[in-house]
């Protein structure tokens, strides 16, 4: 995801790693026109002709506020204070009250060389320590108005490199930031914001390569609901879909969507999808890609082809339950809530119990094998995009490169490198997801999958690297798997859409967001060939 304009999907933890490069006046942070100004300044976000979002600014006495509402979207609530420098983060549940309850709470505070953060869930804090350079400023990625704010305090402390630790994304950058007259750009992560000032406050901020701007509006603005996500399949599809619930043995159930093909009487096998990290709907959506939903193309597909597909909402998001255990489960527990999927199919007399494959994308490809190893009975297993390395190692590559793309001296690079240890073992004491993720080495799951065993892999994915894909394939074979089969395509990001680059900070402008052809195909071929 983009770490400049995408608003965050409910996240598990803020992981925040590495720090910012040198000491900053923070006096500037509130120019003099916002410190007076107190009435609440609404922004519309537009992609093309399209509003996607709205976000208030209230200025006041040492503090700015902010609400971010994407359509569909959890609504983040954001308050920056001057003295002591606090950035806080409320998130609220889609769609909720003014009045409702928030999900999540976290606070950025920089204390020297260290910035003390808590992430709260319904209310219990978990606060922590991560080690920093001095000086770092915290910086609320999804929100054009935080990223504003922060160029004027550039700008008035006289500087143009200021760095940043985004709050969503455990990563530090520098942002090069360049005033003339009354705009002002600021290139950070690859992407470039252009902010036009008016009478001493944002009038247009843009991001250029995303088609996208945030235009102050003249008064109040209500977003229209997100129009309602359909799961039924397409008119006149060869298949149908039906709406189901899925029971657990854990107090909560699950909701999915089961498609399968007409006129035949006879039990068919079934694809089970399983998403990424992060909390995703049964169509694995990502917010801000327009009319991206993979499992929907991959149920279409195979359904055309005469397999069934279930995909359901992961636990705690849409129709399903288990909120409360939501943030602190471990791909573990989604394995166990993938065997409670499983065992509901086997029930079903439409359904042949002994012909279940699993398809899992990204973290899905680490539960993916969890679930085969446990359960024998499962036919095969599709990895996409699977890592073949512990999740300590992807944040360890995350970082050094956020190190290489800073604009400071060798030495200054080497002391980020020795901050970065300490923080990540900050995170894995504190939350038990990261902990897990950091720790489980998803080789030597693999090893122990019998079963047939899909590799799919982009050569331009930049968040699981392509010769993960030849790791994890040599792994299972190396066991004594012989029945791999192993497929890399080129120009193919992580989300398998087509795209050259690879970088996360595109994809919102990638305009073809169906999954690529040869993927589904390749996907298709192989569970055809399994499933006989």
């Amino acid at each position: 995801m983009s770490p400049s304009t995408l608003p965050a999907r409910l996240w598990r933890t803020v992981s925040l790693l590495l720090g910012a490069l040198a000491l900053v006046r923070l006096a500037g942070l509130f120019p003099t026109r916002l410190h007076a100004q107190s009435a609440p300044i609404t922004f519309v976000y537009l992609r093309g002709a399209d509003t996607i979002a709205t976000e208030t600014v209230t200025p006041g006495d040492g503090v700015v506020k902010g609400s971010l509402v994407y359509r569909g979207q959890p609504r983040v609530e954001w308050e920056q204070v001057r003295t002591p420098l606090r950035l806080t983060l409320t998130v609220f549940a889609a769609g909720s009250t003014a009045d409702a309850a928030p999900v999540q709470i976290a606070g950025f505070v920089p204390q020297g060389d260290s910035m003390a953060v808590e992430v709260g869930v319904r209310g219990a804090m978990r606060p922590q320590m991560v080690a920093i350079r001095p000086g770092a400023v915290a910086l609320l990625n999804s929100s054009l108005l935080h990223s504003a704010l922060l160029t004027q305090l550039a700008h008035e402390t006289g500087r143009t490199v200021l760095p940043v630790v985004l709050a969503q994304g455990a990563q530090a950058f520098d942002a090069t930031i360049t005033r003339q007259g009354d705009t002002t750009t600021m290139a950070l992560a690859g992407m470039t914001f252009v902010i036009v000032w008016r009478d001493g406050l944002p009038e247009e901020v843009r991001v250029p390569a995303q088609n996208l701007r945030a235009v102050r509006a003249r008064g109040p603005v209500s977003l229209a609901p997100a129009a309602p996500i359909s799961y039924d399949a397409p008119a006149n599809a060869p298949y149908t879909s039906e709406h189901v619930t899925i029971p657990t043995p854990r107090g909560y159930t699950l909701a999915g969507t089961l498609t399968r093909p007409r006129a035949v009487a006879a039990r068919v096998p079934v694809v089970v999808t399983i998403s990424g990290s992060g909390p995703q709907d049964r169509d694995s959506r990502l917010p801000g890609i327009t009319n991206y939903a993979p499992f929907r193309d991959i149920a279409d597909t195979l359904g055309r082809r005469g397999i069934a597909v279930l995909r359901y909402d992961d636990r705690g998001v849409g129709e399903s339950g288990g909120r409360a255990s939501r943030d602190s489960a471990t791909s573990e527990d989604f394995a166990d809530d993938v065997l409670s999927v499983v065992q509901f199919l086997r029930a079903r007399p439409d359904v042949d119990g002994t012909r279940i494959v699993l398809a899992g994308h990204s973290e899905g490809g680490l539960i993916a094998p969890i679930a085969a190893v446990k359960d024998p009975r499962i036919r095969a297993v599709a990895l996409l995009a699977g890592p073949a390395i512990t999740g300590r190692k992807v944040l360890e590559y995350q970082n050094e490169n956020g190190i290489r793309a800073a604009n400071v001296s060798d030495s200054q690079r080497d002391s980020l490198r020795r901050t970065v240890p300490a923080a990540l073992d900050s995170l894995a004491r504190t939350n038990r997801w990261m902990r897990y993720f950091m720790t489980a080495d998803p080789l030597v799951t693999a090893r122990r999958v019998t079963q047939p065993v899909l590799v799919l892999q982009g050569d331009t994915d930049m968040q699981v690297t392509p010769e993960q894909a030849d790791t994890l394939a040599a792994a299972v074979r190396g066991a004594g798997n012989r029945a791999v089969t192993l497929r890399r395509f080129p120009a193919t990001n992580h989300l398998f859409l087509a795209d050259a680059s690879g970088s996360p900070t595109g994809y919102a402008a990638l305009t073809d967001t169906k999954v690529r052809a040869e993927v589904l195909g390749a996907l298709v071929e192989w569970t055809l060939r399994v499933t006989r």
